[in-house]
């Protein structure tokens, strides 16, 4: 007897009980396992305890918002989060990516809107299990050392604690180092979609980076921004 292949569980922490419900079935029609979750601080307890593979999760909750939602199970979920929020607030996303959301969309979405995004996150999870099965996942410049096999990164001999996406992040500009990485490349490869204009995603991302990697916020020297251009991965600024 042939066993049937597990289902990728998404969880889908939604207070809006037929808007869940709505996403929910449509998810499960193309083949997914779907946990509805609607108060916030269950969806802590059960990420913690059930471990999806995937959180879809909505700003607005009752008893712990998204927010908080996100900042508590960061400490130890390392799945990807796609953060949904009804208020058309450029400052809700940026919170929700500084705080280790790895995407996010704005109501109301369709549901084949919101398959994409889905596909497009546990797709570059799948990516990245597929690297560290390679070998010679390695990179090295003076006193920074990137292992894709383990995703750590040090510094000067210290590991540095940076979020799966803030990993992919600088993975991608340190394969590119010392060449101009533009920032429709970089988001098409880190979100699966194209850049439109005003996504600020990836310039929080490389803040946080710059931050913890011990750069200069003012006068950056080893992740520079070219203005008009993209960013750049300095080969000597690490010794």
């Amino acid at each position: 007897m042939i066993e049937e292949p597990d289902l990728l569980h998404i969880m889908l922490v939604e207070d809006d009980m037929s808007l869940a419900e709505w996403f929910s079935d449509y998810l499960t029609e193309h083949g997914y396992l779907v946990t509805l979750v609607n108060r916030g601080d269950v969806a802590v307890e059960l990420i913690k305890t059930d471990n999806p593979d995937l959180v879809v999760l909505d700003i607005m909750l009752p008893v712990k918002d998204g927010f908080d939602v996100c900042r508590e199970v960061r400490g130890f979920y390392h799945g990807p989060i796609l953060m949904m929020t009804a208020r058309d607030q450029e400052m809700d996303e940026v919170l929700g990516l500084e705080l280790g959301a790895d995407d996010y969309v704005t109501k109301p979405i369709k549901p084949r809107a919101m398959l994409s995004r889905v596909k497009a996150l546990l797709r570059r999870v799948n990516n990245q299990e597929q690297t560290s099965l390679e070998s010679e996942n390695c990179i090295q410049f003076g006193q920074f050392h990137l292992d894709a096999n383990s995703r750590t990164t040090l510094l000067n001999g210290y590991k540095v604690p940076i979020s799966s996406n803030e990993f992919d992040v600088l993975w991608y500009l340190a394969q590119s180092a010392g060449q101009v990485v533009n920032r429709n490349e970089l988001v098409k490869a880190i979100r699966g979609i194209d850049y439109d204009g005003f996504d600020r995603s990836m310039d929080i991302i490389v803040s946080r980076l710059r931050k913890k990697l011990g750069d200069d916020a003012n006068n950056p020297f080893r992740i520079k921004t070219i203005w008009g251009q993209g960013y750049l991965f300095v080969t000597d600024a690490w010794d």
